[in-house]
């Protein structure tokens, strides 16, 4: 992408609305910008990482069995009074009247939408288990939005619902999803910590919360750190085995938000005791058949007899993700994207337009790394080398290449690595090598 074609209106000001790191540099980097209190437009380099980071959370979905469906962001009040929860979920719920006078709402969450599409497809034990996912906006009626996308109104989710027959089954489902979370957030380079949760409105027995440590985080919590030092499963995990004994490698550690939180059961040594601010960014669910018992989702078993679903829910805020890799990953001067969400992986800067050998450079550089797959954004514009520099590492591309007069008379590129500002000079002969190795990570 060139920077002349892309609309990419980067602030140098902070707007004064904006209370914590990640709201900030989205709007300053040209992300977002607000529709109304809590609702927001995706801007193209916004909806770029937006995409990168569902991709993610799908693939990791259907790594663990799940199958993606796509179900309505407006839903019907009577299967929600089925369930017993249209009067319970409070104002909370955006409800709506259609012009025949049918109650409707915007999905806060989608269990009743699936549990009555499983009651009236899934009959047979033998059809057994089902694990169904969704990416789709959501909207609760905050009361005070805020944060940017850290708390808004609507809001992109992954929510999957898992159906099996007995409670063994469900809480084998249950783990599948605890782990094909560790290795979702460790792919967007999150340290996400399992924490027992209470189960809210939502119900069950059965619950954790995902972490991401940072210090805007809504809620203390406290952990272990050895949980800190634990890496997710890796590509050799089987969804198949006995899961149980991995996820209690992980709970056999102490950790608990605020709420949750009890000093006297907590048997961490205080040198080992992390005491942080916390954001979630997933909460998985095993709440039996609160749902499937009043929905009528119910198969016949292998004697004949009807036998109620067990199930879970599992959900991951894709948008709140954005600004919690924000939250976790920023300095003094802009965001620094890890290379598996980024909008694009390398940041090319032209330091002198209009100078024949730094446009041709610049020329060939972009088709090299679109040969081979590098996602590139060039920065072709006719501005000062401070504003693009500033710019760059603003909006956080992992990797800068810098083409100047200076350099190429000795032939050479300077590189510099976001994560770390380590800068180096690369030969020009050198790039092909270099190009290889960023379409390979």
């Amino acid at each position: 992408m060139r920077r002349t074609r892309l609309f990419l209106p980067t602030l140098k000001e902070t707007p004064a609305e904006a209370q914590i790191v990640s709201h900030r540099l989205m709007l300053r980097a040209g992300m977002v910008r607000q529709s109304a209190a809590g609702i927001y437009t995706w801007l193209p380099m916004g909806l770029r990482v937006l995409h990168k980071i569902a991709q993610i959370v799908r693939e990791e979905q259907d790594r663990a069995g799940a199958q993606e469906v796509l179900m309505p962001t407006i839903q019907s009040a009577e299967l929600w009074r089925g369930s017993g929860r249209y009067e319970d979920y409070g104002k909370e719920m955006l409800r709506i009247t259609d012009r025949h006078d049918r109650e409707l709402l915007y999905g806060p969450t989608a269990e009743e939408v699936i549990t009555d599409i499983v009651a009236n497809e899934v009959t047979s034990y033998r059809d057994l288990p089902k694990n169904l996912y969704n990416i789709q906006w959501k909207f609760r009626d905050e009361v005070r939005p805020r944060f940017g996308v850290m708390r808004g109104r609507e809001f992109l989710m992954k929510d999957n619902y898992s159906f099996d027959l007995d409670k063994n089954g469900a809480v084998h489902s249950y783990n599948k999803m605890f782990l094909a979370y560790l290795r979702t957030y460790a792919r967007m380079g999150l340290k996400a910590v399992p924490m027992a949760a209470d189960t809210g409105p939502i119900g069950g027995d059965l619950s954790h919360e995902f972490i991401v440590l940072a210090e805007t985080g809504e809620s203390a919590v406290f952990c272990d750190q050895a949980l800190l030092d634990m890496d997710a499963p890796g590509d050799d995990l089987d969804y198949d085995s006995d899961l149980q004994p991995q996820v209690d490698k992980w709970t056999a550690h102490y950790a608990a938000t605020d709420e949750m939180h009890d000093a006297d059961a907590c048997d961490v040594a205080d040198d080992q005791l992390i005491t942080a601010r916390g954001i979630e960014v997933g909460h998985i669910f095993y709440f039996g058949t609160k749902y499937s018992e009043p929905l009528g989702a119910a198969v016949q078993g292998p004697d004949g007899q009807k036998i109620t679903l067990e199930m879970g829910s599992y959900g991951i805020g894709v948008s709140r993700l954005v600004g919690a890799i924000i939250e976790a990953s920023h300095d003094d001067n802009g965001i620094i994207w890890p290379e598996s969400v980024a909008p694009w992986t390398v940041g090319l800067i032209n330091l002198k337009v209009g100078d024949a050998d730094c446009d041709a450079t610049c020329e060939r550089i972009y088709a090299d790394l679109g040969a081979a797959g590098v996602e590139v954004l060039y920065d072709d514009r006719d501005e000062r080398a401070g504003g693009k520099f500033a710019d760059m590492d603003l909006v956080g591309i992992p990797w800068q290449l810098t083409v100047g007069p200076r350099g190429l008379k000795d032939g050479k590129v300077e590189v510099k690595h976001r994560a770390d500002g380590e800068k180096s000079e690369l030969a020009i002969d050198a790039l092909g090598d270099w190009i290889d190795a960023r379409a390979k990570s």
